[in-house]
């Protein structure tokens, strides 16, 4: 794992939620904006569990479980949100892709938090 990473694809987690509070707040649906943002986050995330998956063998985790459930579930939820989001017809769309963004960027901290644990 690495902090410039977790920095990174928290920044871009918290900007797509800014962006889909922005649009419920303005009634609109999501737009290309959102979908670019979404896009570079989950490039960010896969970025992290490549670099994570390399030096997985090496790190001694404490509870190896846990962090392979939050990197699967930080990889799955942009793109859960994205679909969901692109299906709802209301004016909460952005809301729908917002709430997963800011679970991503606590979960990236947590797995940076178990990598730390372990050593890593």
């Amino acid at each position: 794992m690495s902090t410039p990473l977790v920095v990174a694809v928290t920044v871009v987690a918290a900007l797509l939620a800014l962006a889909g509070l922005a649009s419920t707040a303005a009634r609109r649906r999501i737009g290309l904006l959102h979908l670019a943002l979404a896009g570079l986050l989950q490039a960010l995330l896969v970025a992290q569990a490549v670099l994570a998956a390399v030096r997985l063998p090496d790190a001694d985790l404490p509870d190896t479980a846990t962090f392979l459930g939050y990197l699967a579930g930080a990889l799955l939820l942009p793109v859960a949100g994205v679909l969901f989001s692109r299906t709802e017809t209301s004016r909460w769309a952005g809301t729908v892709l917002a709430v997963p963004a800011a679970a991503v960027a606590v979960m990236v901290w947590r797995l940076l938090q178990l990598w730390e644990a372990g050593g890593g």
